[in-house]
């Protein structure tokens, strides 16, 4: 089985979103699943995907391991109090992203880009949380209205950037493993709320969590991930 990332889907500008990647190949386990990214994924290729015999599945570039993907039990995390849609919004004035950079043109988040998902978390106010209201458009969604899986891992993906660096600076980080579990159907056209916040911090990792509400505060999908710091040079 081969599948490609198209080039509209990149996170950094010359490799897929994180989230958007690890969905793409979770969709093919049932239930939720942990992604661990290997090395950067290539756009426009046809990547190789390889099953093992206890469900798990690899993402292959010839010889290149791009990423892993396995079936879990459960996704066990604490989200936190909902943010409501207003204050949703409020916190998305406030996002702090560059203009200019590796992610200014992410699909989930690039502020230079007119096509992006539109999720702009920003801080809410006397909370340890960031949020962005998001309304998924059409071509998200399957022939049944919902948000297809791949999207959902997307929208989870980019806000733990924001969440997991509140208050400091911007510096380079990257997604290396998602967990995500999706409780009920997202449905393109309606508002909705996502939320994430910061777990632990241990050295150059950074644990963070996120979250898709609907506009009444139901946990819709929730996922935990793990991003690292590059070594300095």
């Amino acid at each position: 089985m081969d599948l490609s990332i198209p080039q509209r889907f990149n996170g950094p500008l010359e490799s897929g979103n994180g989230g958007y990647s690890s969905g793409i190949l979770a969709r093919h386990i049932d239930g939720p699943a942990e992604v661990s990214l290997r090395s950067p994924v290539p756009l426009d290729i046809p990547l190789e995907i390889v099953e093992g015999e206890d469900g798990s599945l690899r993402m292959l570039d010839g010889e290149t391991l791009i990423a892993q993907a396995r079936p879990i039990a459960e996704l066990d995390i604490a989200v936190p109090a909902p943010v409501d849609v207003e204050a949703a919004r409020e916190a998305s004035r406030h996002y702090k992203s560059p203009p200019e950079g590796i992610f200014s043109r992410c699909f989930v988040c690039g502020p230079a880009r007119e096509d992006s998902l539109g999720v702009f978390a920003g801080p809410v106010e006397g909370r340890d949380v960031a949020a962005s209201p998001w309304t998924p458009p059409d071509w998200t969604a399957d022939d049944r209205g919902e948000v297809r899986p791949e999207f959902v891992w997307a929208v989870l993906d980019c806000p733990t950037y924001f969440a997991a660096y509140p208050g400091e600076g911007m510096p380079l980080s990257m997604l290396v493993r998602q967990s995500t579990r999706i409780d009920a159907p997202i449905s393109a056209g309606a508002e909705h709320v996502v939320m994430a916040w910061p777990i632990e911090t241990d050295g150059r990792k950074r644990h963070a969590g996120a979250a898709v509400l609907s506009a009444d505060g139901d946990v819709l999908a929730a996922c935990r991930a793990l991003l690292v710091e590059p070594r300095q040079a």
